[in-house]
């Protein structure tokens, strides 16, 4: 498993020279209120100030520029990844199909649809709309489906935040990070192993869906209930033999699972 951390970190390399262009090199705030209560250091990587206002963006484009510009894409997010890789196939050329359940927020139809990709509504809530994308690339070769976050190349774009992290502070020995369906955490995680010092990685979830923490602590992933959170990005399931698993099971040092009074505070 190391070596695939090692293989994780290399390709982050990889991809941080194909997106540089098209990204920013997010700052790492300090946290001086904070950091003097708890006495120590305390910064936050600040990737809502990236484009599109997440860190899905790194992966996105890591995913569509190993791909050929006319190459055919679909995925399914009613959220920060429909985002991303909507803002994605708009700068790369890519012809990108987007899978929206009914039920999607205004909103985030609007601005999905302001990136001139093909919406297809269909599917009660997110994960459906996921299923029914699947099945859709399954069914036609000329389509490639873009998990978002269940592929090498979506995590090895989110772990170039790693190595901003290691440029900014070079020092830091405790990172936390939240999980979703851990292609935040394979990223990163593999990155700090790789290249730093005896760093401590902190999984966060929160405890109304925490999917990736019962998936480590069972050692596979199992059906978990999920409920609404304020962390609604790291919501929802994880696909069985997710790529994901292993790594953030490797990378991970402590788990720690948050209520939803302790997020809104």
């Amino acid at each position: 498993m190391i070596n695939e951390c090692y293989i994780s970190a290399a390709n982050s390399v990889k991809a941080r020279a194909r997106i540089a262009q098209h990204i920013y090199v997010t700052p790492c705030l300090p946290s001086k209120a904070i950091g003097n209560d708890l006495d120590c250091q305390l910064f936050f990587k600040a990737e809502n100030f990236q484009h599109t206002g997440s860190f899905k963006l790194r992966g996105a484009l890591s995913k569509l520029t190993t791909l050929n510009a006319e190459q055919s894409v679909v995925t399914a997010s009613s959220g920060n990844h429909g985002i991303a890789s909507s803002f994605a196939a708009s700068i790369l050329g890519h012809n990108l199909t987007v899978y929206l359940p009914t039920n999607v927020s205004p909103k985030k139809l609007e601005r999905i649809r302001s990136f001139g990709v093909q919406i297809v509504q269909e599917g009660d809530n997110s994960g459906h709309s996921e299923v029914i994308a699947r099945a859709a690339a399954a069914q036609d070769e000329n389509l490639i489906y873009v998990s978002p976050y269940n592929d090498v190349d979506i995590f090895a774009g989110q772990g170039t935040i790693g190595l901003e992290l290691l440029e900014q502070v070079p020092n830091v020995d405790n990172v936390f990070i939240s999980l979703g369906g851990g292609g935040l955490v394979s990223g990163i995680g593999s990155v700090l192993k790789a290249f730093g010092d005896n760093i401590n990685i902190v999984g966060v979830s929160a405890k109304n869906s925490a999917a990736l923490d019962a998936a480590i602590r069972h050692g596979n992933v199992i059906d978990v209930e999920h409920f609404d959170t304020l962390a609604d990005g790291v919501a929802g399931a994880m696909d069985e033999g997710s790529l994901t698993l292993p790594i953030a099971s490797e990378v991970i040092d402590d788990l720690i699972i948050c209520d939803e009074a302790e997020i809104a505070n």
